[in-house]
Order: structure tokens, then sequence, then C-alpha cells
């Protein structure tokens, strides 16, 4: 079941994609589009447009089961072995080695069906996905999201309403963002310290997380990675993240709704974690590695654009006057300036094996509301504390 979406709808963001986001195909580029078959409208034109522009389109279409197209399905995570899940095909490493850009269209038909699978297999599933999820971030990328009926459901919306959202956003000229974000980005590389205090709602006190962000890149996000965009954000200082937060946006993962998480760090690490609902899969995902209990992003909301808070979050990262962290793998464009040079590299793993920066086989984000009526009650960049006006971050003046 889908709501059609208009051919010139298609075309505006299958445009924004390519030509924006990907900054163009040329004959040379072999671009990868991957995503379930209900969100074939979009891949569709994605594939006519690089072809039209003289690129490869290598077509990913990803079985139902399998969550974004992992090296293997929830069947496999069901039934399978730990000896079976090692097998990974050559053809498929090769697959995305053989690449040059790539775009994957989020937008499940049926969510389930890779729900509540067993633990021990899925982190396997996870770790063995990594190197092959660290092939394609090295290529120039970007995720957008195809509305479906299994994501409205999980929302609690209608169709209708739901495609209504996420086209509408889709439809924004993300090169308005980047004058949106600057006020944010400059106070953000110039401070050494991020203090977030945020509300327990049932333990009625206020808690604190604080980080250094000293030396770091700072990253302004305005539709190169994530379509639609908007968000200022940073890899911290694994080591310094000290404190408690509370989180009280819902986030869907892996086709699980998870609500009202809290989490507490000692010395960088997850040392205790409680969730209102969702908690069993909230324990797979920091228990997945070592790096998974640890923090590898902080980062503001900046789009004041989306007309509702979705739980997917591609969607509620992004939303205006939120802020959200997330567990797991550090961003390293975050720690260094050019990533393919030798000494770059060199750098990063020093990095790595000091614990500033964090390799996870996880990156989940999860989001405060620091709108009024949301737990979040003040963001702190040294001692700027930060003010929300018409629904974005600002710095006052």
């Amino acid at each position: 079941m889908r709501v059609e979406i208009p051919r010139e709808k298609l075309e505006k963001w299958a445009d924004y994609l390519l030509e924006y986001s990907l900054d163009g195909i040329s004959k040379d580029d072999v671009v990868m589009i991957k995503g379930e078959p209900i969100t074939w409208p979009l891949i569709y034109v994605l594939e006519e447009k690089v072809i039209k522009a003289g690129g490869i389109p290598d077509v990913n279409l990803v079985p139902p089961d399998n969550d974004r197209g992992k090296v293997w399905s929830a069947t496999m995570a069901r039934y399978g072995t730990l000896e079976q899940i090692k097998r990974v095909p050559q053809w498929h490493i090769e697959r995305y080695r053989a690449m040059t850009k790539y775009i994957e269209v989020l937008g499940a038909e049926n969510p389930s069906l890779y729900s509540n699978t067993p633990e021990e297999t899925t982190r396997a599933i996870m770790q063995e996905d990594e190197p092959i999820k660290n092939i394609r971030l090295a290529k120039p990328w970007v995720l957008t999201l195809y509305p479906t009926k299994g994501f409205a459901d999980l929302e609690g919306m209608t169709l209708e309403r739901f495609t209504e959202v996420v086209v509408n956003a889709s439809m924004v000229d993300p090169r308005l963002l980047d004058e949106l974000e600057e006020d944010i980005y400059q106070v953000m590389r110039r401070s050494k310290t991020m203090r977030i205090v945020t509300r327990h709602p049932k333990e009625k006190r206020d808690l604190e997380l604080t980080m250094s962000i000293a030396n770091r890149n700072i990253v302004k996000c305005t539709g190169k990675r994530n379509f639609p965009d908007g968000e200022v954000f940073t890899s911290p200082d694994a080591n310094t993240v000290e404190g408690e937060i509370f989180v009280d946006l819902p986030v869907s993962y892996s086709g699980v709704t998870i609500r009202g998480i809290y989490l507490r760090f000692e010395k960088g690490r997850i040392v205790d974690y409680t969730a209102e609902e969702g908690f069993d899969t909230l324990q797979k995902i920091i228990e997945t590695d070592e790096g998974s209990h640890r923090l590898g992003e902080v980062a503001l909301g900046m789009n004041n654009g989306i007309e509702e808070v979705l739980k997917h979050p591609l969607f509620v990262e992004k939303v205006g006057g939120t802020l959200h962290i997330a567990i797991g793998a550090s961003y390293p464009e975050c720690f260094i300036d050019q990533e393919d040079s030798e000494f770059a590299k060199q750098q990063l793993e020093e990095f790595y094996k000091k614990g500033i920066a964090n390799k996870s086989a996880q990156h989940v984000d999860i989001v405060t509301d620091f709108r009024p009526g949301g737990t979040g009650q003040a963001v702190y960049l040294d001692d700027v504390k930060l003010e929300i006006k018409d629904n974005i971050w600002v710095v006052p003046k």
C-alpha cells in the first residue's frame, strides 16, 4: 500500500540527492541505490537519472526482513549459527568496493519482520556488517526516507499524513540551512566544553552531562549526507563524557520504539541505563561491543521545517530545538581533516587507541526535546547558554 507521489516531486527529490548531496553524476560513477522494493518509485527515478547522466546504477533491492540491507537478514539472526554468520560472501564485499557513490532509500514494508531477534546472533551480524559499512562511509553517500505504511504505523499516523510530512520536508532546498546554522557552528568551534542539563521526569531532579569538544571539527549538516537535514554536530572526546542524561523523544530502532531513556556515564563509559519502553532493544544496542558503551556524537537539531516530530531517527534528530547524542561510533571527520592521507589515518588510530575517538558497530541517535514541555532544560557551550527562537537553537546576543 502506497500513496501516489507526483512524478514532478519525485524528480525534484532525486535531483537534490544526485546533484546537490552527491555533487552530480559522471560517466565514471557506479552509484549503488539501495532500498526495499516498496520504495521503488523513488529508486526508479534515481536509476533513470543516473543512466541519463552517463553513470552506472547498481540497484540493490533489500529483502523485507533485512533492516537496511545488512550483510545478513533477521532470518539468519533467528535461525543461523555464529559460524554461518561469519561466512560473508566475497562478492557482497566486492559489490560495495566497486561503487563510487551510495544512496540509501530508507523505508520498510513491515518493520516487525526484523524486530526482536536473538541478542547473540544480532550482535554478530552487526559486527560482520561493520567493515562493509565502513567501505560505504568512506565514499560519498546520502540517506533519505521514503514513506511507507509500515513506518506510518510505527508513528501512529495515517499513511496519507505521514507521506505529506516526509515529502514536504524533502521538497525544501537544503542550501537554506547553511546560513541558519552558521552562528551555532561558530560558537561550537570556539568552545572547549559542552554541558547538557535535562530533567528526570519521575525522580524530579536535574541531570548534567558534560564533555570536551575542544579541538574537534564541527560539522554543519545541510543535506549532503542526510536528506532532509538540519543539525550541527561533533564527536566529543569520548573519555571525557561524565554524568547523566534523560532522553524523552521516542526513537524507532529495527521496528521497535524506545522511549524514556536514562543513561549514566563514568569516565566516558555507560555504567547504568534504563528505558520506560523498549529496554530490551536498548540493552541490545549498548551491549553490542565495547564501543557501544560510549558516546560517538553530540548534535543540535536545526530544522524548523519538519511539520511533525517523527520517531524515525532521520527526522527526529533534525527537529529544531532538540539535542541528540549517539550511542556508539564516533565520526572520523570530527578528528582529522583529510581522511585519505596516511598521516590522518595514523592520527585517527592514535585517537582510537587512547579512547578519544570511538569504534563500534553501532551508531544510534537518541533525542531530547528542549522546547517547552520537553525534559531538556539547558545547553551550555563553555559559559554561553543557548536559546531557542522560532524552534531553532540560537546564540544569545
